[in-house]
């Protein structure tokens, strides 16, 4: 008696096990259950993309404006201040390096030196071809004046020798005309000679001081009061000391007008077709996460482009900033949430609640009772949490966001009065 008392009190003793342990699992079954409602309300299509703050105007503090006609096509920044550096106007910014020019500077010099040795020569030269020039007419004039005294003393000559004196005079006379057309012609030359040495002198002096007026501009100042902010090249580096300054572009740095702030971000070409002008952003910034800005969509780049350590295309779009802020500064990065799209009346779920079978078929998992169906349903635009149900739930149904067991073996209920499609592979 004693011992069937002990067999039927263990008994009880596993079958009480046995309860608590299936108990506890089936508790288990339902907290892993994760189920959502479908959502009727207001649906925001977003694009979200990082960006980077950029003053909307700004002035360019430029290096010399001569450097292409000097023959200097680019040089080096020697020194630039600190960036950030609040400055005004007319206040020391960077100095370029002069190297090149001083050498160009040099060799006008040199240059000058020879063209105003080359002038004084002529001014000498013609000094001395004149003076000769005059000595000759003078010798011809003597000569024409002395024959005249002949002819007059040989009045009662023989009319012979009257008519060779008469010859001799007017080939004096000839000799002088000849003589004075010469120094005329001797005058003009040398005022030629002198005016050419004079114009290549002074085109080598004019070189000079047009090369000394440049290299006084290779020391540059601020043409505005303002932030220092160093340029950028085509990659997106800062071009600081070292940096180099072309003549084609000679900008050294930016002061920009902080009151007016813009963020450029790049959006990828699968996005850009519902990014357009005039479009609300939301703005944060990563420098002060509790800080929110807002603004809108000012312009979207027509043609894409590659940028650096990206494998697809990206637009770049212009992003106006609303609110002036004095913590704004120029290269800080923003988080840039577009509203492409305001839907105010839309049924959504979970995009985590979306499956995939095959390239066309989607559905959800839809609890029916105490159990559940894989429903077909058709999707309109989604955002990064939230995807458009045009077809397939009713508002208020749940749905699973996590997979229950068993999930593989269930059929697809398809839309309309189709039959069910066979079960996946």
């Amino acid at each position: 008696m004693k011992k069937r008392t002990l067999t039927i009190l263990a008994g009880l003793f596993v079958a009480i096990i046995i309860f608590f342990i299936t108990k506890v699992n089936k508790g288990s079954s339902v907290e892993s259950e994760v189920l959502v409602e479908v959502q009727k309300g207001v649906f925001r299509s977003e694009v979200t993309a990082s960006g980077e703050l950029h003053a909307k105007n700004s002035v360019n503090i430029l290096g010399p404006e001569g450097m292409r006609q000097a023959g200097v096509w680019e040089t080096t920044i020697s020194h630039i201040i600190d960036e950030g550096t609040v400055v005004s106007k007319g206040d020391y910014v960077a100095r370029l390096d002069e190297s090149e020019l001083g050498q160009r500077i040099e060799q006008r010099q040199s240059d000058l030196t020879i063209t105003t040795a080359k002038y004084e020569e002529a001014k000498l030269d013609t000094a001395m071809e004149l003076r000769q020039a005059r000595e000759e007419l003078e010798n011809q004039l003597y000569e024409m004046e002395k024959q005249k005294l002949v002819l007059e003393n040989s009045e009662y000559e023989p009319p012979a020798v009257i008519k060779e004196k008469q010859m001799e005079l007017d080939r004096a006379k000839k000799r002088y005309e000849q003589a004075k057309e010469g120094y005329q012609l001797q005058l003009q030359k040398a005022a030629a000679k002198i005016k050419a040495a004079e114009a290549e002198m002074m085109e080598d002096k004019r070189r000079v001081e047009f090369l000394r007026e440049v290299s006084t501009q290779f020391v540059i100042t601020a043409p505005e009061s303002g932030m220092l902010i160093y340029k950028r090249d085509w990659r997106g580096n800062k071009i600081g000391e070292g940096g180099r300054v072309a003549a084609f572009d000679p900008t050294v740095a930016t002061l920009p007008d902080l009151s007016l702030m813009i963020s450029k971000t790049y959006i990828n070409e699968v996005d850009i077709n519902t990014v357009k002008s005039g479009q609300k952003v939301e703005i944060g910034l990563d420098a002060f996460p509790d800080k929110h800005l807002t603004g809108v969509v000012l312009d979207v780049a027509n043609m894409g482009q590659q940028r650096p350590n990206s494998d697809s295309k990206v637009f770049e779009v212009t992003v106006a900033i609303h609110e002036s802020d004095t913590t704004l500064r120029p290269g800080m990065s923003t988080s840039n949430k577009i509203v492409a799209q305001v839907i105010e009346d839309a049924l959504f779920v979970p995009v985590e609640a979306i499956h995939s079978q095959g390239d066309s078929l989607t559905y959800v998992v839809m609890k029916e009772g105490l159990n559940y169906v894989k429903q077909e349903v058709d999707l309109g635009m989604s955002n990064s949490d939230e995807v458009i149900i045009r077809n397939g739930l009713d508002v208020g149904q749940t749905i699973y966001l996590s997979d229950p067991s068993g999930l593989d073996s269930k059929e697809v209920k398809r839309l309309g009065n189709r039959e069910s499609i066979a079960k996946n592979d």
